[in-house]
C-alpha cells in the first residue's frame, strides 16, 4: 500500500492496457474517459495489486480520493486504505 496518496501518479484519461497480472482477459484495454470504466479499473487495481509499483503506476491520488465513496471494494481493502489514509475515510463520510 502507498504510504502517501501523492505517490500515486497513474493515468487519469485515455485508453490504457492493464497488465495480464491485474486483469486476465484477452482485451485488457480500458477507456479511462468513461467514468464507469475508470471506477472499475480502480476497483480492479485496488483488489488485485500486490506491489507498490502497480499501485503507483495505475492509480492517481486525487482521482482515488474523488472516486473513493463510490468504489465497490472488499471490506478489508477499504478498511486498510482508510486506516492508512484518513482523508479517504473522511471522503466516504462526506459523501
Amino acid at each position: 500500500m502507498a504510504n502517501h496518496l501523492s505517490e500515486l501518479n497513474g493515468p487519469t484519461s485515455g485508453i490504457v492496457e492493464l497488465p495480464h497480472r491485474l486483469f486476465w482477459q484477452p482485451d485488457r484495454h480500458v477507456d479511462l474517459d468513461r467514468p464507469g470504466l475508470l471506477a472499475w479499473m480502480y476497483e480492479t487495481v485496488l483488489t488485485e495489486a500486490i506491489r507498490i509499483e502497480e499501485l503507483q503506476t495505475w492509480l492517481h491520488g486525487p482521482t482515488l480520493t474523488r472516486l473513493w465513496p463510490a468504489l465497490y471494494l472488499p471490506r478489508g481493502v477499504r478498511r486498510a486504505w482508510e486506516e492508512r489514509h484518513p482523508v479517504l475515510r473522511a471522503q466516504g463520510i462526506a459523501a
